[in-house]
């Protein structure tokens, strides 16, 4: 069986090279979709999907044309092929670029309920990935990328965020103030995660807009955020580790947040 308008290709075409390019992280506001959940989530958004590609002899046609119905362009790949672009070890055939949204800052609006997480240099996509997904998972209104190092274009963004970089706000701020600026002109209560701050999480205040800030998993939170002017809290560590995970921590906090606003 086929995929109508799916048009053979090698490994010299441009567009071969051009998702090699997406695969490496080399090319911002475009992501790699690899796989069937994956592409389940892809077109359960309105996501452009500038490219599919697909291998016959390890995708399914039914899924591959649901695909194919939204591609801007479809290709048809060989089995050899694919193992040279596929991520995976064993691959069901199913690739696509797609184009990222775009979130700006003056265009969000916030309420007494929001909810934004900062994470200050975020070393790894897979951490990313997950941040977003607990963003998503506690109703927060955005993520804030601050001193990033991981890109959300990165493949595994998109898998360890469950595809919600495709719905979940993501701003990135060229400098801490400017991102602190935003936070104070929005009104937020901002809180920065701190393992070594006196105060509990569970005893400050979250009414109005409320901001947490987490730093990276080596080195945490930049020296420039403590000159922020903003309250720090911990979260009890009752054994031997000094700290948890990034998006541990941050889940935590979040979902404090978002039941004492809720009124669980």
């Amino acid at each position: 069986m086929t995929v109508p308008h799916a048009r053979p290709i090698g490994a010299q075409h441009p567009r071969v090279r051009d998702l090699l390019t997406v695969r490496k992280d080399a090319s911002p506001g475009r992501i790699m979709v690899e796989g069937s959940w994956e592409h389940d989530r892809l077109l359960a958004t309105n996501t452009t999907i500038e490219a599919f590609f697909w291998c016959p002899e390890a995708g399914t046609p039914y899924a591959a044309r649901r695909i194919a119905e939204r591609a801007a362009e479809v290709y048809q790949i060989s089995e050899k092929l694919l193992g040279r672009l596929s991520r995976r070890t064993r691959s069901d055939g199913l690739i696509s670029i797609a184009r990222l949204p775009v979130w700006k800052p003056q265009s969000f609006r916030f309420t007494t309920s929001s909810l934004v997480l900062v994470a200050d240099g975020v070393e790894y996509a897979g951490n990313l990935g997950t941040l977003i997904r607990t963003v998503d998972a506690a109703n927060a209104d955005c993520l804030v990328l601050t001193s990033r190092r991981a890109r959300p274009s990165h493949p595994s963004v998109y898998s360890a965020s469950r595809g919600t970089i495709l719905s979940t706000p993501v701003l990135e701020f060229d400098d801490i103030a400017s991102a602190a600026a935003w936070l104070r002109g929005h009104d937020f209560r901002v809180h920065l995660a701190d393992p070594a701050a006196g105060g509990s999480y569970r005893g400050v205040d979250y009414d109005g807009p409320t901001a947490f800030v987490v730093g990276s998993e080596g080195s945490g939170l930049s020296k420039e955020w403590h000159t922020q002017g903003f309250g720090a809290v911990s979260i009890p560590m009752l054994g031997q580790a000094d700290s948890l995970n990034v998006a541990l921590s941050a889940g935590i906090l979040l979902f404090e947040a978002r039941a004492r606003k809720d009124g669980w």
